[in-house]
């Protein structure tokens, strides 16, 4: 039996604006169709009534058209209460790896995100230089900017 992984799935608030900021600032591509769902066969899968999701896959930078997408879908109705933090158990955070993190941490914060902790540079022995910084999305999801200087 094969495995491959193909993608994650990103619950957004407003899909549109967040699809805006994933291709204008970390060059997300588009992959149609739109997505539109809804029906008995989704309530039945996601465990959620009434149950209607609009959204569109993004291919991931840095990948050919068969590389991995990040799901980005907005249900008609959102838990609002449960909101991780980068110490929650579970997904943490989405890493970009870019040739410049201030200069992409300044332009995500430009673009509404904001920063959860400060730029940090550290050499790890055996590994190299590591210059990385979390910061938000828009819609408050932690992104990792990262640069690796062997």
């Amino acid at each position: 039996m094969s495995i491959k992984y193909v993608h994650t799935n990103l619950v957004a608030k407003d899909w549109k604006k967040l699809v805006y900021f994933y291709t204008e600032v970390l060059d997300c591509i588009a992959v149609p169709p739109e997505r539109d769902l809804s029906g008995e066969w989704i309530e039945k899968a996601t465990g959620v009534e009434n149950a209607k999701i609009a959204g569109i896959h993004l291919r991931l930078p840095g990948y050919g058209a068969n590389g991995p997408t990040l799901e980005m879908f907005q249900y008609n109705s959102i838990d609002k209460e449960n909101r991780l933090k980068i110490s929650s158990p579970g997904f943490a955070h989405l890493a970009f790896a870019v040739d410049n993190v201030e200069l992409k941490v300044k332009e995500i914060i430009h673009h509404g995100g904001k920063p959860v902790g400060e730029l940090i540079v550290k050499e790890i022995e055996n590994v190299g230089k590591l210059i990385f910084q979390y910061v938000t999305d828009p819609e408050g999801n932690i992104l990792e900017i990262q640069k690796w200087e062997v």
